[in-house]
């Protein structure tokens, strides 16, 4: 009997550590010089525009690295680092597909450039179609490009070059934390429609640090507090609805401190946006702190509205969003009334990104998909606009106004029906991200871009990133592919930029709910049909199961060890009205997967599958 297809893939943590030893020890036997210096690229196997330059000196000197330019010496990429006689540089920015040219110049004078050569990049890659910028004004900035679909994160420079990306698809928004590193989401499946088992703390070379897992799975949206721990959006899935919880993680063990969950203070059934279901009622997209007000701002798609409440009690203070079809008594307690040029007020529909401005001011990413509470008064994508928007509150008078916009003047080509995010850099200056841009026969796309189909040349999928200055635009990108969320940052920091020692798995998963009831079937001794394309892919802590399935079809997966359990897959057709990722998405309707978590199970289980009414082996054992 030929075993079905199977796949043992170590966790990308245990590949890094393994590949970090092997060259520190091949260092430290050597001992090279700078002239004999040890160059290896893509020393953490996810970025293939970096390197790690290492060599040893006999005194005590400072190292300034340079990226030289491809085209003058203006566009050089310097960073010195301080004394010391051994040496790690890390060699960010490298240009695709070029021969690269790195000097690496000591303090005592001594120098040594490096020539580093790159391949061409993975066709998940998307590529700058258009950029309007200087490099006086971008300067040593990239434009880093999260994916919200099979696409891969990616940064950009000044001329549009490919700077910096990561060959695994990490999911949601990229932020920089208080120590110089990244975080964003795990690029591990776990649960449909874009589920990721948790955050991951990574530098810029892609070195993870800490990996925080997560029992209700990571979505969306995470902020650094002050003293280092993680909030992070979540959900309890013991429960019959989703995007709808807040947890704060401790940042050294991954322990759950605190949860918020919104059902607790806010109704489920009042208020729904066009893609509301009773399942995911919330949508929550966007999380952030105000320590001056001891207070949470979180951003509900599917309610629009953006809510803000006491970090201690969960008490509400505000509700900003259309009115229509909420309660009047919290009408009269939690809403705004618009004043100033009502002419030109508009509430923000299907928002993301909201931001608190140092002067209590609130930002969003105002979408604006459908643009009303009233089915009657939808309007047609080609007819909306989406944009930036800047609130001024009044909490003691509760009135709001409108002091700031930016993309309605652009219409359909500026509309993005769903992700998207903004910033504030000063008064005057910020970032608006209109990253899910789809067009069908030229027109605004009537359907979200992750479900769009690419194979169309009607369609056209785009992402477009302005950055305006009182009044001034001084900055566009526009890239092939919808993104998530834009952040601007350097690729080097004043801090550590790289910190050797194992990563960290921290936390835990959930224990995967079994189904209460196996069916008693013979087992057969025939495998599953080819038809099903069946593999089985494990790693430290769980299994991944794909197949594909006619809708409808019974399908159990069994672990049959020191007890059983079985495992519920579903292949009942699934409609998702929100979809911020399309990163797990398969092209064919029938694919599906499982994700198994380890939590729970001990010992060796042989993996059995019950299709219809037989019973098939696999072939396969794994251990717990």
């Amino acid at each position: 009997m030929t075993r079905m297809n199977y796949v043992y893939d170590e966790h990308l943590v245990t590949k890094q550590n393994r590949a970090e030893k092997a060259f520190l020890a091949a260092f430290e036997a050597e001992k090279p010089c700078l002239a004999k210096a040890h160059v290896i690229v893509n020393p953490y196997l996810i970025n293939p525009l970096c390197a790690l330059i290492l060599f040893k000196t006999e005194e005590e000197v400072e190292v300034t690295m340079t990226v030289h330019g491809k085209r003058y010496e203006r566009e050089n990429l310097t960073h010195s680092f301080p004394k010391g006689t051994s040496h790690a540089i890390p060699v960010i920015g490298l240009y695709e597909d070029f021969e690269n040219k790195v000097t690496v110049a000591l303090s005592n004078g001594e120098s040594q450039t490096f020539s580093i050569t790159t391949g061409v990049l993975p066709e998940e890659v998307c590529r700058c179609l258009n950029v309007h910028t200087s490099l006086d004004y971008l300067g040593d900035n990239f434009m880093f490009l999260s994916p919200a679909g099979k696409n891969l994160p990616t940064a950009y420079d000044y001329k549009g070059d490919l700077r910096w990306m990561l060959t695994v698809n990490t999911m949601f928004d990229i932020k920089r934390i208080a120590n110089g590193n990244l975080l964003t989401g795990s690029h591990r499946f776990s649960r449909m429609p874009y589920n990721s088992t948790g955050l991951v703390e990574i530098n810029m070379l892609g070195k993870i640090h800490k990996e925080y897992r997560m029992p209700g799975n990571y979505h969306h949206d995470q902020w650094e507090m002050e003293d280092g721990n993680i909030l992070a959006l979540s959900q309890d899935f013991t429960t019959d609805t989703v995007e709808d919880m807040l947890v704060l993680l401790d940042k050294n063990t991954g322990e759950i401190l605190k949860s918020w969950d919104y059902k607790n203070f806010l109704p489920q059934d009042v208020a729904g946006s066009g893609s509301q279901d009773a399942h995911d009622w919330f949508h929550n997209n966007a999380v952030c702190y105000d320590k001056k007000t001891n207070s949470l701002t979180i951003s509900g798609r599917h309610q629009d509205a953006i809510v803000n409440f006491d970090f201690d009690t969960s008490e509400l203070n505000w509700i900003i969003g259309d009115p229509e079809g909420w309660p009047q008594e919290m009408v009269d307690k939690y809403f705004f009334t618009p004043v100033g040029d009502l002419d030109n007020f508009d509430w923000q529909y299907e928002q993301h990104a909201c931001v608190v401005c140092p002067n209590g001011d609130i930002m969003a990413f105002d979408n604006g998909q459908y643009r009303s509470k009233n089915k009657e008064n939808y309007i047609e994508n080609r007819d909306n606009f989406s944009r930036g928007v800047r609130y001024r509150i009044d909490t003691d008078k509760m009135e709001i106004e409108q002091i700031w916009q930016y993309g309605k003047e652009r219409g359909q080509e500026f509309f993005s029906p769903y992700i998207s995010n903004v910033e504030f850099y000063e008064e005057g200056h910020y970032l608006i991200h209109s990253g899910g841009i789809g067009f069908e026969d030229g027109y605004a796309a009537k359907g979200l871009g992750a479900f769009l189909d690419m194979k169309d040349p009607r369609v056209e999928l785009r992402s477009v990133t302005v950055e305006e200055k009182d009044g001034v635009v001084l900055y566009e990108l526009e890239v092939e592919g919808n993104f998530y969320r834009a952040e601007k940052l350097t690729p080097y920091h004043e801090g550590e930029n790289l910190v050797f020692g194992e990563g960290k798995l921290l936390g835990n998963l959930d224990v995967t709910p079994t189904f209460d009831t196996i069916p008693e079937l013979d087992e057969v001794a025939e495998l599953p049909a080819a038809e099903h394309e069946i593999e089985l892919e494990e790693d430290e802590d769980r299994m991944v199961f794909h197949g594909k399935f006619e809708k409808g079809t019974l399908v159990m997966v069994l672990l049959e060890g020191p007890e059983t359990h079985g495992y519920f897959v579903n292949t009942a057709a699934v409609h998702h009205l929100a979809m911020c990722s399309g990163a797990f998405l398969e092209d064919d309707s029938r694919a599906v997967k499982l994700s198994i978590s380890k939590n729970g199970l001990c010992g060796k289980y042989d993996v059995k599958l019950i299709i219809n009414d037989h019973k098939y082996p696999t072939g396969i054992s794994i251990f717990c």
